[in-house]
This record gives structure tokens, sequence and C-alpha cells, in this order.
């Protein structure tokens, strides 16, 4: 007996050794080749910047070159759904960004479904948006708007990159919340609507801060409020929107996803190398600039923060009919 005990003991160790070496053999077998990096957007804006900064830092913890490739089109469904068609092996994600929380609700059909497709795998950083008009402009804050569209009604005007956008969808929001009807102005483009902004043109714009940060930096706009529930270090003296209309937030935000199906070994891996890529003080510098916040934890958390953005969007998208073909 205790022979065959000694020799049962002997195995299941010889087992869970091998098990063990095994490990980290699996554990170091990806990645072994280059990576794409989508981005659903064109290049220059500021997915596609943040991206490129992530993508760099990637290279160097995984050792493996990781390529940004740009798909735009479609409020970002080109890209999404490349993604979605793509091999569950690590080796394709995609930058998602505002718009994967409300394509769903927007569009009809998508061809993709956006709760079974995609795999998360880390949230990168948030931010807020910031209401801003020209120079010029005699409204101050977000009461002078509010009065001055109850005063007339329709005849403020604002501007978005586009139908369902999140500047679009953020003027929706004021509108609810400040029960107030404000002249929605969709451009072709954030540029665009930014150039007639500063011209007057157009009354308002709520932007990410990126994008509007360098026209108040030169005084051709002024920020009114930052469209976060509380203050930003980036805008300092700037009061958010929720002050004057209790519930308002909207966030820029960028979340890395894999196809779904991707092994949790894998999923791990990346989330890992995120983590250790956002701690790099240029990588910290880049979003900081930006008025974003470093904010990755566990792919769940992602998949937690997507569940509230869609359902306080949803909300929005539902309760004033916008839909986009």
């Amino acid at each position: 007996m205790l022979c065959i005990h000694s020799l049962t003991r002997y195995v299941a160790a010889l087992v869970v050794g091998c098990t063990l070496a095994y490990a980290p053999l699996a554990f170091a077998a990806y990645p072994d080749k280059s990576l794409r990096l989508i981005v659903p957007f064109a290049p220059g804006g500021g997915t596609d910047q943040m991206a490129r900064s992530l993508g760099a830092g990637l290279t160097k913890v995984l050792g493996h070159t990781v390529v940004i490739e740009n798909k735009p089109g479609a409020g970002t469904v080109i890209g999404m759904d490349l993604v979605a068609r793509s091999a569950p092996d690590g080796y394709t994600l995609v930058v998602a960004t505002f718009a994967h929380a409300v394509n769903s609700t927007l569009q009809s059909k998508l061809p993709y479904d956006s709760e079974q497709a995609f795999a998360p795998v880390a949230l990168i950083a948030r931010g807020p948006n910031v209401l801003v008009v020209r120079q010029e402009s005699p409204f101050q804050s977000v009461k002078d708007i509010v009065a001055a569209a109850r005063a007339q009604p329709g005849k403020l005007t604002y501007a978005s990159q586009g139908n369902g956008t999140s500047a679009h969808l953020a003027g929706e929001m004021l509108q609810n919340l400040g029960k107030i009807e404000l002249t929605h102005i969709p451009y072709r483009g954030a540029s665009l609507a930014l150039t007639d902004v500063v011209g007057g043109q157009v009354d308002l714009f709520i932007g990410t801060a990126a994008g509007v940060s360098p026209l108040i930096a030169s005084s051709k706009l002024r920020a009114i409020a930052v469209t976060s529930p509380n203050p930003s270090s980036a805008f300092e003296g700037v009061v958010p929107v929720a002050a004057t209309l209790p519930g308002y937030a909207v966030e820029s935000w960028y979340g890395v996803y894999a196809p779904a199906g991707t092994p949790a070994l894998i999923i791990n891996t990346l989330n890992a190398a995120i983590q250790q890529t956002v701690k790099n003080p240029d990588f910290i510098k880049k979003i900081e600039n930006e008025g974003l916040t470093i904010s990755v934890g566990a792919p769940s958390e992602l998949e937690q923060y997507l569940q509230t953005e869609k359902n306080r969007w949803k909300k929005i998208i539902l309760e004033n009919k916008i839909q986009v073909q």
C-alpha cells in the first residue's frame, strides 16, 4: 500500500509540475507576431493620436509591433465590424469610443451584435467634453444660455460633427434637462463645426477637450462649462454643466476590445500590457494634455462602464426620437 500511495503522490506531483511548467510556455506563446489596432476614425483625430501613443507603448511591452490601421466610416461601424469578423486570437484589436455605446440604439440595423461580438480588454481613459462659445459671445454661463433659450425657443443653435455624435447627443441632453429648445446644426466633421462657431454662424458647441483646447488657448473660443459631474483639473475655474442642470454628464472615453471568443489568457496578457503602458510618463503627459484621466482596470470594469453609458444614452435617444440610417 505504501508503494501505491507513494506512486500516486509521485504521479500527482509530476502532473502538477508539468502543468506549472507548461503555463509560462503557453503565456509566452502570445504574441509571436505583430498586432493590428483598428481605429474606426480617419487619421489625425483625438482617437487616432491616442491609439498611436498606446500602440507605441504596447510595442515596447509586448515585444512585437502594434500596427495602427484607420478604418473610418458609418459612425465607427466599419472599423468595429472588421474586428467583430476577425479571428479571436488577440492579433486584431479596436479602440472603441462613445459611438460604441450609442450605435445599437441609433442604428436600426448593425452588421454585428454589439452585445455579443466583442470581448472587453481595458478602459483606457475618460474625460470631460467642454461647452464653448465664440470669444465675443454674450453668454457667460449655462444659466445665460438656458435663459436665452427659454425666452426665444429654437433661436439658439448648436453645432456637432454629425447626427448621432457625442456633440449632438450632448446638446440633446442639455435640452432635456434644461427644458429648452435649441436648433441642431450638423456638420461633416468637428473642424468644420468649430470654424463656424468661431465665425459666429453657430452659437454653441460641446466638443472634446482635445478638439477645443487649442482654440480656447488662442482666445478664439471661451469655455462656459465642462460636461463632467465634477470640475476638471484641465480647465481650472470652469464649472460643470451639472452645477446648473443636476444630472448632466457627458464623457469622452477610450476602450480596447478584441473579438468575442478571444481566450481569457490572451485578454489578461493584453490588459496587463496596457496597465504597464499607461504608467509611462510620456503616455501620461499626452493623455493629461487632452484633459483625460487614465482609468485602466480589469476587463469587467470596461464592460460595466459600457453598460452604464448605453443605458444613459438610450434614454436620451428614445425620448428625443433620434435615429441615424
